[in-house]
């Protein structure tokens, strides 16, 4: 004998639509919760940190928001005896940046936060040995954490400059170390593009 179950159905109206909204709702927040997490996953490219330095002229620069170029070639020095390194990359960033007029190039002598009370004598004396106003300008010092600096830099140490190619939004597109070469410069090249 086969017996009959009734089927129940939902009743239309309030009942059956109120059922409904914890569900929607539901729904809704699972879905914009997925939204908000992939549109806050972090970018994985390297960043330049957030310092502030100064100018040989004077002015003060919060770094890398002030970069004046859609990409800037910054060569990090943290000895004195390094600028002899920096040097030998200076005559062949001046015609990169005279092809391209979005890039920019400048030189960040990097020392601790110790040196502060020197910065007059310390900016005075590279301000004397500096005649041209342009690399002047575009000679920034750093009186900063070195360890954190280098830690968000991925730099294991100070025995080498660094030279780096950043974006307007700090992120790192290319680096080298040491002095100039011309495969370093080639590779530069390459990631500039035509």
């Amino acid at each position: 004998m086969t017996m009959a179950v009734p089927i129940r159905r939902p009743r239309a109206g309030r009942r059956g639509a109120r059922s409904l909204v914890p569900l929607a709702a539901s729904l809704f927040l699972v879905t914009n919760l997925q939204a908000q997490t992939e549109i806050r996953m972090p970018d994985s490219t390297p960043h330049f940190p957030a310092v502030t330095g100064r100018s040989l002229t004077g002015r003060t620069y919060h770094l890398p928001a002030d970069f004046e170029g859609e990409r800037n070639l910054v060569l990090v020095a943290f000895k004195r005896h390094q600028q002899e390194d920096v040097d030998t990359w200076t005559p062949h960033l001046r015609p990169l940046a005279a092809r391209d007029s979005t890039l920019r190039a400048y030189e960040l002598p990097t020392l601790g936060h110790g040196y502060t009370w020197m910065r007059g004598f310390i900016d005075g004396g590279m301000r004397r040995g500096i005649p041209d106003s342009a690399v002047r300008a575009a000679t920034i010092t750093l009186y900063i954490n070195k360890r954190s600096f280098r830690d968000t830099l991925a730099i294991a140490d100070e025995n080498r400059i660094h030279v780096l190619l950043v974006d307007r939004a700090g992120r790192i597109l290319w680096r080298a170390e040491g002095p100039y070469t011309a495969e370093a410069e080639a590779a530069l090249k390459r990631v500039l593009g035509p």
